[in-house]
């Protein structure tokens, strides 16, 4: 009875798979049998018109069911002959059917001589372009017999025609599949090598991790995210887990001579069991889910037993989608530290019963399944410990190397973020003589834009409050404790600044020498995301901000003082050069203009004679002031020598530049500077040139702006004068 069963599902399922291609032969018959009506000789009959119907029916389920289709698993190829047919019937089905419905066409508008029959090169061309070669073959096949049928009903035998026609099916077929099909076999190779390179490379990496990750440090490796990481981690791990529990399974059909062996997981919900690994001879298993009381499952289930059945019913195996032939089931629970994780089914067709020492061997296969699970997680986690060290020591490297503070900033943020993962951070830098906190720095990941506004954050000033920043920067100690934030009405910076949706909020001090000198706050939705481990980390990456900001401001500092000059705060005259020749160099590149202006205070050394070097100093200031003020963000402004002054303006010519330094001049002479000995005012005499107009090179440039300046004071000071007025007035004066 069992046996018969089988048999009629094979047949019906045979049926089924064999019925769209079935249909699509029966349409080419049609077609071939000469019963459709030729429209073009006024032949319309009944039949004929019931036959285009069926034809374009066909068709257009034919089409229908291939774009529903899709291919089974590679499981169910690999253990059902059907299954492994099915693409292959696909391809002939539509195949078949547009031949069936191209050459219809073809008949109901004259035959074989119709303005139609182009449509069937194209129907052949497709096939041989997109279809595997069983499926060209069978549409090629078609193509001709029908076509012979064609020409066998004409009067005379169209066997010319017939020819012809063949020929340029067989031609439309062979260039296509020459060019068209090669080119997509060398694209889908092309594609198939990348991919198997890097799935070869997974699973490289997933069997020899280990050693890599042991005797190679972590500079040795391409520099990954640690999402990236993860999911590394978690593809290694899945896949030698697969690979162990296929070779359990294997081992024990071939052992125990089964039919099938199957480990069945428990969902999350623990109301269905879904297969993991399959090892099977039968074509019938089931590929969805099942629930956890189907069959002799739920007793296994519910009562964490072992359960061995000799030629059990039909319902006790529901793995089985069709009759099949059970003479034993065996099934055995996977438990997990008291937790039912899954089953592990065995069944066999012979009458033999399961013995005790199976029953032993497959409880010994299920411990290592759960095993070799055990040993991935374990070393998931080591690798996962080992990452986040050398995220820890990395960050350490990239601090260490950071120059600014803003610098030192990013880093900050981006070392934190590649031990852990967090949605919202900030750095808040705390002023202790005005006793204010300023927030710095804000960045926010994966849309945590809700949160808070980070531009609206970023640059932030408050005093001393009742909040977590205030209130860390005064205990030099992290809050809030374990790193969770349990009252969502604690201010963080302010009662006005709220952080939405925060489960987890670490404030960390930066503390140099003992002082605290702002904070470091990170910030995620989700619960638990600080750990103590990563809170000593973190505490430590703190720490060295702290150090590598007071570094950066004492970098700064020395940058400053080699850079500027110390008394007017304008660049000095080493400076003034390399900007000048950056300036030039990219002046020739763009073909952008250029101007210099050098200027110099009148009788400055009677400022000094009279009032003295410190009233003359703080002349140099106010005259620096207002050059500094006066020019244009992107202009140069420096201290060239003694009293003397430079500024760089690019994309202006002389005549502009000129203008400049008029609005200078005429400022300059309104400031009042004060002394022991009453008020006085000075005035500055200045020279410009500019490029390409009066020089291309450096020192050329400089020349001409001091020659323009040397005549401005020696031509009655308190004026400004161009280079090429400069040699106007000298070619004035020599024809005169």
């Amino acid at each position: 009875m069992k046996l018969g069963q089988r048999a009629t599902y094979l047949v019906v399922r045979t049926g089924r798979a064999l019925t769209g291609t079935g249909m699509s032969v029966i349409a080419c018959v049609v077609v071939g049998s000469g019963v459709l009506p030729d429209v073009t000789r006024g032949e319309v009959t009944a039949v004929g018109v019931a036959s285009c119907f069926l034809v374009a029916l066909v068709v257009a389920s034919a089409v229908a069911a291939r774009l529903r289709f899709q291919s089974p698993s590679a499981r169910a190829q690999r253990v059902s002959l059907l299954a492994h047919l099915a693409p292959v019937l696909a391809d002939m089905e539509v195949g078949l059917a547009l031949v069936a419905g191209a050459l219809g066409i073809v008949a109901m508008t004259g035959g074989l001589g119709s303005p139609a029959h182009p449509m069937v090169y194209l129907i052949v061309a497709f096939s041989a372009t997109f279809q595997g070669r069983s499926s060209v073959v069978m549409v090629v096949l078609a193509t001709l017999a029908l076509e012979a049928t064609m020409a066998l009903r004409m009067a005379p035998p169209g066997l010319g025609l017939l020819a012809e026609n063949a020929a340029f099916v067989v031609l439309s077929m062979s260039l296509h599949a020459v060019f068209l099909r090669s080119l997509v076999a060398k694209q889908r190779s092309e594609h198939r090598q990348r991919l198997e390179q890097e799935v070869l490379a997974m699973k490289n990496e997933a069997r020899e991790f280990r050693l890599i990750a042991a005797t190679l440090g972590a500079e040795s490796r391409a520099p990954r995210s640690r999402e990236e990481e993860e999911r590394r981690l978690a593809e290694g791990a899945v896949e030698t887990i697969h690979a162990s529990m296929y070779y359990t399974l294997e081992l024990l059909k071939e052992s125990l001579d089964l039919t099938t062996c199957v480990l069945l997981w428990l969902d999350d919900g623990g109301e269905r069991l879904k297969i993991k690994e399959l090892v099977t001879d039968a074509d019938c298993v089931v590929e969805t889910a099942l629930p956890v009381g189907a069959g002799a499952l739920g007793a296994i289930v519910k009562d964490r037993i072992l359960l061995n059945l000799s030629s059990p019913k039909r319902g006790h195996v529901p793995y089985y989608a069709g009759p099949e032939e059970v003479g034993a089931f065996l099934g055995v629970p996977v438990i997990e530290d008291d937790h039912l994780r899954g089953v592990l089914c065995a069944d066999r067709r012979g009458a033999q019963p399961f013995t005790a020492k199976d029953e032993a061997l497959l409880v010994g296969a299920a411990s290592q399944v759960l095993r070799a699970i055990h040993s991935e997680r374990v070393f998931s986690a080591i690798e996962r410990s080992k990452y986040e060290h050398e995220r820890f020591y990395h960050a350490s490297a990239m601090l260490g190397r950071a120059l600014t503070p803003e610098q030192v900033m990013d880093t900050a943020i981006e070392a934190a973020r590649a031990i852990l993962s967090f949605d919202l951070a900030s750095i808040a830098l705390f002023d202790k003589e005005q006793k204010r906190h300023r927030v710095c720095r804000v960045r926010a990941f994966d849309d945590a834009g809700d949160m808070v506004d980070p531009e609206a954050l970023e640059g932030l000033e408050f005093r001393d409050n009742a909040g977590l920043v205030s209130m860390v920067v005064k205990n030099k100690h992290y809050l809030p404790a374990g790193g969770e934030l349990r009252d969502q009405s604690t201010p963080v910076y302010t009662r006005k600044v709220k952080l939405k949706g925060v489960e987890s909020l670490l404030v960390l001090p930066l503390v140099c020498a003992d002082d605290a000198i702002g904070t470091f706050t990170l910030a995620a939705r989700r619960r638990h995301a600080f750990g103590t481990d990563a809170r000593e980390m973190l505490g430590v990456i703190a720490n060295q901000v702290a150090v590598s900001l007071a570094n950066a401001k004492m970098y700064r500092q020395m940058e400053m003082m080699a850079t500027t000059d110390g008394l007017t705060g304008l660049l000095n005259h080493r400076t003034f050069q390399e900007r000048l020749a950056d300036f030039l160099g990219r002046s020739e590149r763009h073909g952008l203009r250029l101007a210099l202006i050098l200027t110099d205070i009148d009788h400055f050394k009677n400022v000094n004679d009279t009032y003295g070097h410190p009233v003359g100093d703080h002349v140099l200031k106010g005259v620096a002031r207002v050059l500094q003020e006066s020019v244009r963000k992107i202009d140069v402004v420096a201290r060239y020598g003694g009293e003397e002054f430079a500024i760089i303006m690019e994309g202006a010519d002389p005549v502009g530049a000129q203008q400049l330094a008029e609005r200078i001049r005429q400022d300059v002479s309104k400031v009042v500077f004060q002394s022991d000995k009453g008020t006085f005012q000075v005035t500055l005499s200045l020279g410009v040139a500019g490029v390409p107009d009066d020089a291309k090179e450096k020192q050329h440039l400089i020349e001409r702006a001091d020659q323009a300046l040397y005549h401005a004071k020696h031509n009655g000071r308190n004026r400004s004068v161009t280079f090429q007025q400069f040699q106007a007035e000298r070619v004035s004066r020599k024809a005169s």
